[in-house]
């Protein structure tokens, strides 16, 4: 499980921290998720995995971290809730035997294609399954990570490759062959570096400027987002570029947001429980 981390050479987070970086508390309660991007209508759109994976690859060198072992379960996380949030699959509702997130199934509510290859090999698998799984088993049936040799069928294959060519096919990503002495690697560097500063500033204002200290005020695509960074462990990509100071508020806000109680957080008026579910099978895995 990834964790949030604090820069090296500090060895204890300023208690005075946040009153040092004069950052106002957005006190509007109408900001929802029409108004939290309303700027971006000229943007590009990416899916969550597409952003996810963006925030993980180096600019030139246009590959992950060969020691992030965590983007890959991520990205399958970020499949979940970008289906739940276009309406095609939904956990079941809570029973007295079953009231935990992580003990609910996920079910679908329409199979019409999304587009994406991905989601809709996804949507395929969660129609043709009986009986239903839950959020935490379809992580890991999506990422294979299973003893039963009659359900490594759902595994998702070539994931960040696949991703990948969406977003050259956007103009985002370029390819290329890179050697590494006893083999060849196909990178994807980055060519619009101002799509990824855009994706960077959204998160680092979330939990700055634009920081409302309620997940339910947030808009909902950039609550997934942070939770998917976090989980994918490229959270410290986003805030590596903050000052100081404002990086540890940065930090210390994100990690009060990801250790909330997800089954608490699930509950509450206009939640997207599919975050929280994911977010309840990454702690717990």
């Amino acid at each position: 499980m990834t964790t949030l981390t604090h820069r090296t050479r500090r060895t204890e987070v300023s208690k005075n921290s946040e009153k040092k970086v004069e950052i106002e508390e957005d006190t509007n309660p109408e900001r929802g998720l029409d108004n939290e991007d309303s700027g971006d209508s000229k943007d590009i759109r990416l899916t969550l995995m597409e952003e996810v994976l963006l925030l993980g690859l180096k600019d030139k060198e246009g590959y992950t971290s060969f020691w992030n072992d965590c983007i890959s379960s991520g990205l399958r996380g970020g499949i979940l809730i970008e289906l739940a949030m276009r309406g095609r699959i939904y956990l079941e509702p809570p029973t007295l035997r079953k009231k935990r997130l992580l003990d609910r199934k996920v079910l679908l509510k329409s199979d019409s294609p999304t587009g994406d290859v991905l989601l809709d090999e996804t949507l395929k698998h969660i129609k043709a399954t009986e009986p239903t799984e839950t959020v935490q088993t379809w992580i890991e049936l999506l990422t294979g990570e299973t003893w039963n040799p009659f359900k490594l069928q759902y595994q998702l294959r070539n994931v960040r490759e696949r991703i990948a060519k969406n977003l050259v096919e956007k103009g985002i990503l370029t390819t290329e062959k890179q050697n590494f002495l006893l083999f060849d690697m196909t990178t994807h560097p980055v060519t619009n570096i101002t799509e990824k500063q855009r994706l960077v500033k959204k998160l680092q204002d979330s939990v700055l400027e634009r920081w409302v200290n309620d997940p339910q005020r947030m808009d909902k695509r950039t609550l997934a987002l942070l939770v998917l960074a976090h989980s994918s462990d490229v959270l410290e990509n986003v805030f590596s570029s903050l000052t100081d100071d404002k990086y540890d508020v940065a930090m210390n806000r994100a990690k009060d947001l990801v250790e909330l109680d997800p089954e608490v957080e699930g509950t509450k008026h206009s939640a997207t429980e599919m975050i929280w579910a994911v977010l309840a099978a990454f702690n717990k895995s």
